[in-house]
């Protein structure tokens, strides 16, 4: 835990110390960006506006958010707030501050950061934060995980105003450590200014190693057959396909990491490791992991050897603050990694089989078109280049995606893990490679980079396919513990507002107004028959889904995988 930090205060506490600290100070109007890391302060703020003290504005875009704040400030003639989660949502409010710093508004910038232990370490989502706008803001301060804001929030608001510099916008980094959730047995009380009860021990800070080796107490050597497993993370390449398959070893490969192919590959991996858990004696790790709790569960635990595959620096961890043993040379890899113990690799691909068996013969008695088979669909009907969005797109063919088909190349944003900038990104690709591109998004990743659609008279166009799974907001949080019976029962109204993010835009109508072909279909085999034309010019293929019927669909899922092994 970094210096400063405490368990002492969590952070739905911390949440509402700061809610109160801004209603205090003044502000009355906040807009939210969703988010999960952000969570806390949203939870905190529902609260505040049930009681009547303040007003809550929610925006899918933190672009947008970030002006429609700097507005209401413009406007009211005192400070306003928006608030975003961690990673790229920080960076789009780089506009309006900007704006706020040479128009001397009070624009208070309200980030959400991972805790300190997790900076710097490659965590999904995580980057450096603290001071990004530079000399656009008044002040920039940090606020450790577990600890009161209160002061900070003060210090912050008043700097806004201009106690000591001219007014304009201000960043609260605010850092948030699990649970992001309110405590669902305690009763909802008003922020109090002083701290709860000292003698509080500090959770450990792990095993994060300071050097190449030193987190790696066993040897290297590893026996002649062991129970190690291969997991092939964004931008991991081919050879992880083929390192898994030398030493026959189950590989558990990301859709973006282009070694989702071959014997070894494991397609619904991630559910079946409770199963094959507790007999993992090793991981070896290429490229970068993001999509997979139980993943990054597995590379969490310290009962195991851990290696990861850096022949040269790379741009997303620091030095030093990865668990996993740090090995440059192939040589170095296939010793620690070892011969797969005999049955090893066989029970997981016996296991892998059952399992997308289960599933399949589940999503054909479905009657409503869902995500796993639109993932489904595009992963098997795509030749050229695939691109992913964020959210639940990618992790749906994470869990679909056959192991005996791979497209071309499969691109994905995983840097920051962001949904901005998706049909941007996709358009480039396609541009630049002069190859056919499908791009798979969720209806908010769609909304939220409506603008990449504009091409300019004269301006060359890719051959890109968007195929747009629609169901009215953001569907990811319901599969999260924003989600779960227990939250909505008191909080369905906020989580339904502040996360899914309900909309009736007509994504018809707006990729017509740019130009772009459109078609609506309803039925898997209509989006069969739709992926099986072409990729000639732009077009949009909308899908309709139902976003209630997510949390259903992967319960049964995941029951039905459990029996089937």
């Amino acid at each position: 835990m970094s210096a400063g930090e405490s368990s002492a205060i969590t952070s739905i506490h911390a949440a509402r110390l700061a809610v109160a600290a801004l209603a205090a100070g003044g502000v009355r109007d906040v807009v939210v960006a969703p988010g999960s890391r952000s969570a806390p302060l949203a939870y905190a703020l529902a609260e505040a506006e049930s009681a009547g003290v303040l007003i809550l504005h929610v925006r899918i875009d933190e672009r947008a958010a970030g002006f429609t704040a700097l507005g209401l400030a413009l406007g009211s003639e005192r400070p306003a707030a928006v608030l975003t989660t961690s990673g790229t949502a920080v960076g789009e409010l780089m506009p309006a501050v900007m704006e706020a710093n040479h128009a001397a508004v009070p624009l208070v910038v309200l980030s959400a950061d991972r805790p300190g232990e997790l900076r710097g370490t490659g965590a999904n989502q995580t980057t450096n934060q603290v001071n990004l706008y530079g000399t656009h803001v008044r002040c920039a301060l940090d606020v450790p995980a577990g600890v009161d804001p209160t002061p900070h929030v003060a210090r912050a608001l008043a700097d806004a105003r201009g106690s000591a510099h001219p007014a304009g916008p201000v960043q609260v980094n605010l850092g948030f450590r699990d649970p992001l959730v309110p405590d669902l047995e305690a009763e909802v009380t008003p922020a109090v200014r002083d701290h709860p009860a000292r003698g509080v021990t500090s959770a450990s800070r792990g095993d994060f190693g300071r050097g190449r080796e030193s987190t790696t107490t066993a040897t290297a050597n590893a026996p002649a057959g062991t129970r190690t497993v291969v997991v092939a993370g964004h931008g991991a390449g081919e050879l992880a396909s083929v390192f898994a398959q030398h030493l026959g070893l189950p590989l558990l490969a990301e859709p973006s990491s282009n070694a989702r192919f071959g014997p070894s590959a494991i397609a619904p991996y991630r559910l079946l490791l409770d199963h094959f858990g507790g007999a993992i004696e090793r991981v070896v790790v290429f490229g970068r992991p993001t999509l997979s709790r139980p993943v990054t569960a597995l590379l969490a635990r310290t009962d195991i050897e851990r290696a990861l595959y850096a022949p040269e620096p790379v741009a997303w961890f620091d030095a030093g603050r990865r668990p996993e043993r740090l090995i440059e040379s192939l040589d170095g890899l296939l010793e620690f990694a070892g011969h797969g113990a005999d049955g090893w690799l066989e029970e997981w691909r016996s296991a892998g089989a059952a399992a997308e068996a289960a599933i399949h013969n589940l999503l054909a008695a479905e009657t409503a078109i869902n995500g796993l088979q639109v993932a489904d669909a595009v992963w098997e009907h795509t030749s050229g280049n695939l691109v992913l969005g964020s959210s639940n797109p990618i992790r749906d063919v994470d869990l679909m995606a056959a192991t005996d088909w791979h497209p071309l190349e499969v691109y994905a944003n995983r840097g920051l893990a962001g949904i901005d900038g998706t049909i941007s990104t996709a358009t480039g690709i396609g541009l630049a490679a002069g190859i056919p591109t499908r791009l798979l998004v969720g209806d908010l990743t769609f909304l939220h980079d409506a603008g990449g659609l504009l091409i300019g008279t004269g301006e060359q166009q890719p051959d890109l396919q968007i195929v747009v799974l629609n169901d009215s907001g953001g569907g990811i949080f319901g599969l999260l513990e924003h989600g779960a019976p227990a939250t909505l029962e008191r909080y369905a109204p906020a989580v339904e507002r502040l996360f899914g993010t309900p909309h009736m835009a007509n994504l018809s109508a707006l990729a017509g107004a740019y130009g772009v072909g459109r078609s609506l279909v309803a039925t898997i085999d209509e989006l069969d028959a739709a992926l099986a034309s072409p990729i000639q010019g732009r077009s949009v293929i909308e899908v309709k889904a139902d976003r209630g019927a997510l949390r259903g669909l992967h319960g049964r899922v995941r029951a039905t995988v459990l029996e089937s092994l």
